[in-house]
């Protein structure tokens, strides 16, 4: 997605440095007029705005604040912009590491996948202060539709983990529908059809549901990265008292599917768990 976003920004026009732990995924934007840091402490030296897109909460931790991090480049009044799908509680902690430098943070999780970040459609969940929200909004349209401010550090994340709930629950209703709609014996196109056009109608089902219906499992949005944000949803509900059986059961079929090998393929190919289920015939 990172690719994407950053092409995005060039044709809106902004000048743009760009780093990457593997050199080789930067040759399509330095191609496109981009320029790339030797390092993170270059990148940040160079720039006045630093967004961060990478997999999970210590990539971001070392990335910021580790050895040769973007840190050794910051320098007061710049502002890093972590839009990756993390931790709340530890970008709450990033926040107040920068602010202690005299930089600003906002965190601004997405939504929308691949075709969103290409498309420059993306939905931008934004956490931080709103003055620095106003500011990096321009920034923000380049690369998306939807950009909407939450609340205070680590308010993007919290939503964006509501978002991934929903999401991860959708995926577990689709897999089981279809499958029990194909044991019984209905024709899936059908069904499709019609629930699609009903009160059960959802995002999933409109791209997910054609996709399934040709035996396309591959990525929009990775299984193993869906598995990831449940398994931060799942860490934030063990803080609370209360019934989350629904997000609970999503958790263990992600990280079931993800332990079977499936994390590089789509977050729809959790049907294949229901598939291998269905009893051996004689």
């Amino acid at each position: 997605m990172g690719k994407s976003m950053s092409m995005n920004l060039l044709k809106s026009g902004y000048a743009l440095t760009v780093w990457n732990r593997t050199p080789e995924k930067t040759e399509a934007v330095k191609d496109a007029g981009a320029e790339v840091a030797a390092s993170l402490a270059q990148l940040a030296d160079r720039s006045d705005v630093i967004i961060t897109m990478l997999n999970d909460t210590p990539d971001v931790d070392e990335v910021i604040l580790g050895k040769d991090g973007l840190a050794t480049g910051l320098s007061p009044g710049k502002v890093v912009v972590d839009m990756s799908t993390i931790s709340p509680d530890v970008t709450e902690l990033l926040a107040d590491r920068l602010g202690k430098m005299r930089c600003d943070m906002l965190d601004a999780p997405v939504s929308g996948g691949d075709v969103g970040a290409r498309n420059g459609t993306l939905t931008i969940m934004v956490g931080g202060k709103r003055q620095v929200f106003e500011k990096i909004l321009p920034v923000f349209r380049g690369m998306g539709k939807t950009m909407v401010h939450c609340g205070g550090h680590g308010d993007g994340q919290r939503v964006k983990m509501i978002n991934q709930i929903l999401c991860g629950l959708h995926a577990v209703a689709l897999s089981e529908a279809f499958t029990l709609a194909d044991r019984v014996g209905l024709d899936l196109e059908v069904v499709h059809k019609v629930v699609s056009s009903g009160a059960a109608g959802s995002w999933a089902l409109d791209n997910y549901g054609p996709r399934l219906l040709k035996g396309d499992l591959s990525p929009g949005f990775k299984l193993g990265m869906q598995q990831k944000d449940l398994r931060i949803a799942h860490e934030t509900i063990r803080q609370f008292e209360g019934e989350f059986s629904g997000t609970e059961l999503a958790y263990r079929l992600f990280t079931r599917a993800k332990e079977n090998g499936w994390g590089e393929l789509g977050s729809h190919a959790l049907i294949r768990l229901y598939e291998e289920s269905r009893p051996q015939s004689c």
